[in-house]
């Protein structure tokens, strides 16, 4: 994915995160087995919102965007949240692109360490985070499954 252009995140961007987020995360209410999960229920003016004051960027291939994330730091801490990828593109490293550009960006904004998180189910998210040198930091019960949190040294 050479042709692959990584920018910044912008608000002007909601409409077209929010429909690339629901398609991604379809794979995730399989696995899960409900759509009731904040990548669904999310409204289009949380997303605005959210990208108000993010760190997050977009993967883009020509002008269709096939990644999202969004990052926002925490004192010395990169918070990494909602990495959504195209499925047609799912495998082929978008997401570690984005994750190379999010830590690159939590750096220069200060952040030390990065965290994110996501289901116990979600075998292939913890398979990409974990080869991104992300280590399991905590386990917190829910409906079946639990949220699995990964931190990852900057510096």
């Amino acid at each position: 994915m050479s042709e692959l252009q990584i920018r910044d995140i912008r608000p002007s961007d909601a409409g077209e995160v929010l429909t690339l987020q629901r398609a991604a995360f379809v794979s995730e209410a399989i696995i899960y087995g409900s759509v009731e999960m904040p990548p669904f229920t999310q409204t289009l003016e949380e997303v605005e919102h959210e990208l108000a004051e993010n760190l997050g960027c977009v993967a883009l291939l020509g002008p269709r965007m096939v990644g999202a994330a969004r990052a926002r730091l925490d004192g010395s801490l990169l918070l990494i949240g909602r990495i959504s990828i195209a499925p047609d593109v799912q495998g082929e490293g978008v997401g570690s692109r984005l994750l190379e550009a999010l830590e690159e960006r939590g750096r220069g904004a200060g952040a030390t360490e990065a965290e994110l998180f996501t289901g116990s189910l979600s075998e292939a998210n913890l398979r990409l985070y974990e080869r991104a040198g992300y280590r399991e930091t905590q386990r917190v019960p829910g409906d079946g499954s639990e949220q699995v949190f990964l931190r990852k040294p900057l510096a």
